[in-house]
């Protein structure tokens, strides 16, 4: 049988006679006891070699954000609820964030690269409104000390606009006078960033101008082609571009070399080249895929929801995915439920992600 994010601790006990368990040890290890705890009542990760080996990977990938654009819970579900409630948005008013799988941020992975040298660096994927709020909660749950370069997958809001809160994880300067982060953005969003923060853009101080502390990114242009692969912090990134709506490209990213693993945030269709780079029937399969799904039926003009997901799940056949992007129609336990249902019967293992996982992987 195959391994699975579980969806709760009774769940997990009940399955764990036949799928290896991955020990909360490592989560013990790596975080402290309430993260430990927290992983137990919202889901800990099940996974085979070489994403975890029970606390021997000293890489991890940690998901800082599970949600779509406006987060969850919505607001308009708490200023002007409906009657009766929303059951998944009422959630925030009685549980804490940190406990509550379905309070989502943003979608945000952070990357802990354990490089050869035991040292570790840290990559940030897509830098959203919710930014600060995700650093304050599993920043300093799972001690992390700084970002060592950011890696955009497109400049819309929810993707870019903490981008001024970086200067909250760089070092204090009131001159600006610090080594910048790396930011590795396509020339398209750059020209809009430009735009939208002309201050972290320009280089030179206009004549009269104050200094102002903000953000000190070194920008970095890469192109939307799988066939021009960049290194950040140690980690070789294959561009994976996607339609984002039929008038919008955007990038995931294929990393790893032990552990082959695809993150695609903001799709409504594959393009074909790209799929067959991450497929098993072109050039190899994934260890992992993380994928987007907004709503749980229909179809969305900029996004896939659950049916063009699992439709994609299937062709793309990697040994898991993990889901993320979603709206308040996801209740977290029960829609696990259904797709642990669905991939005992597909044989590809498929559950929601939530915010604050954290996978020790091998990368």
């Amino acid at each position: 049988m195959f391994p699975f994010v579980s969806l709760s601790l009774s769940l997990s006990l009940a399955l764990c006679l036949f799928i290896p368990r991955f020990s909360l040890r490592t989560y013990r290890e790596h975080g402290n006891p309430m993260a430990a705890q927290n992983l137990a009542d919202n889901g800990d990760f099940h996974a085979p070699s070489p994403i975890a080996a029970d606390g021997d990977a000293r890489s991890a990938l940690i998901f800082l954000g599970t949600g779509c654009s406006s987060a969850i819970p919505n607001a308009m579900c708490l200023i002007q609820p409906s009657h009766p409630p929303c059951s998944v948005c009422s959630q925030a008013l009685s549980i804490p964030p940190e406990q509550n799988p379905n309070y989502r941020c943003n979608t945000s992975l952070l990357i802990d690269y354990c490089r050869s040298d035991g040292n570790h660096s840290y990559v940030l994927i897509d830098v959203g409104k919710t930014f600060r709020e995700q650093v304050l909660r599993w920043f300093t749950r799972y001690n992390i000390p700084q970002v060592d370069s950011i890696v955009l997958t497109h400049e819309h809001a929810d993707a870019v606009l903490g981008l001024d809160d970086i200067r909250a994880v760089q070092p204090y300067s009131a001159t600006n006078s610090i080594d910048p982060t790396p930011i590795y953005v396509t020339e398209y969003a750059m020209q809009s960033l430009a735009v939208k923060f002309p201050y972290l853009v320009q280089k030179k101080m206009k004549e009269g101008q104050e200094v102002r502390r903000v953000a000190q990114l070194d920008w970095r242009i890469i192109e939307e082609s799988y066939e021009k692969p960049f290194v950040a912090s140690g980690i070789k990134f294959v561009p994976l571009p996607v339609m984002h709506g039929e008038d919008y490209i955007c990038l995931g990213f294929l990393f790893g070399e032990k552990s082959r693993v695809a993150y695609i945030s903001d799709v409504s269709r594959f393009i074909p080249s790209t799929e067959n780079v991450i497929s098993k029937g072109g050039d190899g399969q994934l260890d992992l895929l993380i994928l987007d799904t907004l709503y749980k039926n229909g179809s969305h003009n900029t996004h896939f929801c659950l049916p063009q997901t699992l439709d994609a799940v299937k062709r793309i056949c990697p040994k898991q995915a993990l889901l993320i992007g979603m709206t308040h129609e996801f209740d977290h336990h029960k829609d696990n439920k259904y797709l642990m249902e669905w991939s005992r019967r597909e044989g590809i293992p498929v559950q929601l992600a939530h915010d604050g996982l954290r996978i020790p992987i091998h990368l």
